[in-house]
């Protein structure tokens, strides 16, 4: 398994991409966003693991029109970095591994500390991380869908 991973400046490119890859055969069990939630204190800390943001569950305004993500958005807060919307795979991951931050999550998926930490500084500046764990023979095809809808810095770890 490899892991391609992209950021997006704004929530309609990543909505895009999402619809391309799931057009493209890619589920939710493979697909994750992480995002900054500048909206988390209207939200009351509410956790929404589980439940399908496509459908009508906002979060603050970011993520919450990712048409069909339905693999566990959750809310959490990641001391140094605040509050974020997680959803996919990815978000138990860092719901787990808080204190490592995205960072250390993306660890776990084969990205390198140094460059985990580069995108986390990026979701730190309000971009949105996509995260794609997909098997070698598509690996091309995921990170052409990320760069055709508008991510930059797509890599396959």
């Amino acid at each position: 398994m490899k892991t391609v991973i992209g950021v997006f400046n704004s929530e309609g490119q990543a909505q895009r991409a999402i619809g391309a890859l799931k057009q493209s055969g890619f589920d939710d069990n493979e697909i994750s966003l992480v995002a900054k939630d500048d909206g988390a204190g209207e939200q009351q800390g509410d956790t929404f693991t589980g439940e399908d943001i496509g459908e009508g569950v906002t979060t603050g305004g970011v993520l919450g029109g990712l048409a069909g993500l339905a693999a566990g958005a959750g809310a959490l807060v990641i001391p140094g970095i605040g509050p974020l919307i997680a959803a996919g795979p990815l978000a138990g991951i860092l719901s787990g591994a808080a204190a490592g931050g995205i960072a250390g999550g993306l660890i776990d998926w084969g990205i390198p500390e140094d460059r985990g930490q580069y995108y986390e500084d990026q979701v730190k500046q309000g971009q949105i991380l996509a995260v794609i764990k997909t098997d070698d023979d598509t690996v091309d095809h995921c990170a052409q869908i990320l760069r055709e809808s508008g991510a930059r810095d797509v890599e396959s770890h």
